[in-house]
């Protein structure tokens, strides 16, 4: 037994200094990308910017790579101190009673990251407080609100119809999305789907498709559609039924990664059939939850159904879209005053739906 214990201990050892060089790596990664962003963030804005005031900088991808190779050198040197943020997110810092973690020095240069960012943002984003307050804005300001705050109901007819084409647009997108996403949940579940290599395989390209479908906006899936079927509700139905299955699936099996093992771990040791694990271990622990999640879907889906339409996907947002156009302001200032309520009233009945099944 004890040459047993000794056989084994070189293994142990060696799994584990394979798991900490893969934290080192990933650390190294982490303050190499950091350090190469804030050495370009603070020539490209600050210096050239601020310190130079050149109008317009010229870029070449020659910069981002001297970047990254002054990075990697500064990285390297600080590596092995405790300004190494890598370090700190990937655990390979010793805690010291002593200090608080807002008092050390990884955490000192967050805030230069944080300042850096900031201060790249305001120049990128071309923030001008004197543009805002300027005499001709404010001039232009006043006349759009005046004319917004003065509705034209002479289309208040259409208005109406296209905002319950929306809404129904909405529903059924939720509709057809509530049962794909129902069955996609358990092979995106991690605890359901651990079992064996296959199943993990089969986890991780559905998660890959999840996380790829759920990263382009609706706004943009309305775009493709509006191509593949034509401008109008199919395509703003289409867009917002494949977000929906994508976010939905995630929700889902968020919540039955969070699931009590008990009541499955007794089913199977009785020698249920893993479809009835899940139907009567699983399922009754996430019903309340997956309606909560599917009515405030249905409420998102309200909201971005109206800016859909901005692209060609039909309901109110497409004719928003026409009158701002022709710079209608009075009549887009009714189309505002009907999708504010809308969404308002949308807000208050899925608000009072999910309160009571709680």
């Amino acid at each position: 037994m004890t040459t047993l214990i000794q056989d084994a201990i070189p293994g142990e050892n060696k799994g584990a200094g394979l798991k900490k060089m893969k934290k080192v790596v990933r650390a190294y990664a982490i303050d190499l990308f950091i350090w190469s962003y804030m050495i370009l963030a603070s020539w490209k804005i600050i210096y050239e910017k601020i310190v130079i005031g050149a109008r317009y900088s010229t870029f070449t991808w020659s910069q981002p790579l001297l970047a990254v190779g002054i990075g990697a050198v500064v990285a390297l040197a600080l590596f092995f101190t405790r300004v190494s943020i890598g370090k700190a997110v990937s655990g390979l810092y010793e805690s010291r009673p002593e200090r608080t973690v807002l008092s050390e020095p990884y955490t000192m240069l967050g805030y230069v990251l944080l300042i850096v960012t900031f201060v790249s943002g305001i120049f990128i984003s071309q923030v001008s407080i004197t543009e805002f307050l300027s005499s001709s804005g404010l001039h232009g300001a006043r006349r759009i609100f005046t004319a917004l705050f003065n509705p034209n109901f002479a289309i208040i007819e259409e208005a109406l119809f296209a905002a319950i084409e929306t809404i129904y647009m909405a529903f059924i997108a939720t509709m057809l999305a509530l049962p794909m996403a129902f069955i996609i949940a358990f092979f995106a579940a991690r605890n359901l789907m651990n079992g064996s290599k296959v199943t993990l395989a089969i986890y991780s390209v559905v998660r890959f498709f999840l996380n790829v479908s759920r990263s382009i906006e609706p706004l943009v899936w309305a775009i493709i559609f509006s191509v593949w079927v034509g401008i109008g509700p199919f395509a703003g139905m289409l867009a917002l039924w494949l977000h929906s299955v994508s976010s939905l699936s995630k929700l889902y099996s968020e919540q039955i990664e969070n699931i009590s093992n008990g009541p499955i771990e007794a089913m199977t040791a009785t020698g249920a059939h893993p479809i009835q694990v899940i139907w009567f271990g699983v399922v009754p622990q996430i019903v309340l939850p997956y309606l909560s999640f599917t009515i405030y879907r249905w409420d998102i889906n309200v909201r971005m159904a109206t800016v859909i339409g901005l692209v060609g996907g039909g309901g109110i947002g497409t004719m928003l879209m026409q009158y701002q156009g022709l710079a209608k302001w009075n009549e887009v200032g009714l189309l505002v005053i009907i999708i504010a309520a809308i969404v308002w009233i949308m807000d208050y009945l899925s608000s009072k739906i999910r309160e009571a099944i709680k």
